[in-house]
């Protein structure tokens, strides 16, 4: 397995991590897993010349934009990971370690608090919601389990990997 098809485990395998852990907090926490099906209006929206929504829940639902939020999805996941065999090389692939993983993982939450929220309309780092400080926690929780995901994907790919 070259790099690419390892890069792209480990994005795909940390993805589907945190989309479990939604599951999981779902069921235990009772809360509600992520819509990205808001994300796929998002970004339906952007070829029409809107970029930023007061409440992107509000704005006219967009064809197919569960099927384009789910796909962005995993494709974001896989381009952090791209970053994240990018900058430390093959050797992660070869031997994994958890610290590249988390930095990688926690620093994602960037997109969302600064990019994504403020234009789906929840402000910055979700300024704009009914209890912004539980909303960044679970932000931050979901980006580290991505960390996680990404470590344990890294560890599953370096059993095939063959530089």
């Amino acid at each position: 397995m070259d790099n690419l098809i390892a890069t792209l485990i480990i994005g795909v395998g940390a993805t589907a991590s945190i989309d479990l852990w939604s599951v999981a907090r779902q069921r235990l926490l009772g809360v509600p897993p992520p819509n990205y099906g808001l994300v796929g209006r998002w970004l339906a929206h952007m070829p029409r010349g809107r970029f930023r929504h007061h409440a992107i829940a509000n704005a006219e639902p967009s064809r197919h934009e569960q099927l384009i939020g789910w796909t962005v999805h995993y494709l974001i996941g896989i381009a952090y990971a791209f970053i994240l065999t990018g900058v430390w090389g093959p050797a992660w692939i070869q031997s994994p370690t958890v610290g590249p993983a988390l930095v990688v993982g926690l620093g994602t939450v960037v997109a969302p608090f600064f990019v994504m929220q403020p234009a789906m309309g929840a402000g910055i780092a979700s300024s704009r919601t009914p209890h912004p400080g539980v909303a960044r926690l679970h932000s931050v929780v979901m980006h580290g389990m991505f960390g996680l995901g990404l470590y344990a994907a890294g560890l599953f790919a370096s059993f095939f990997y063959v530089p």
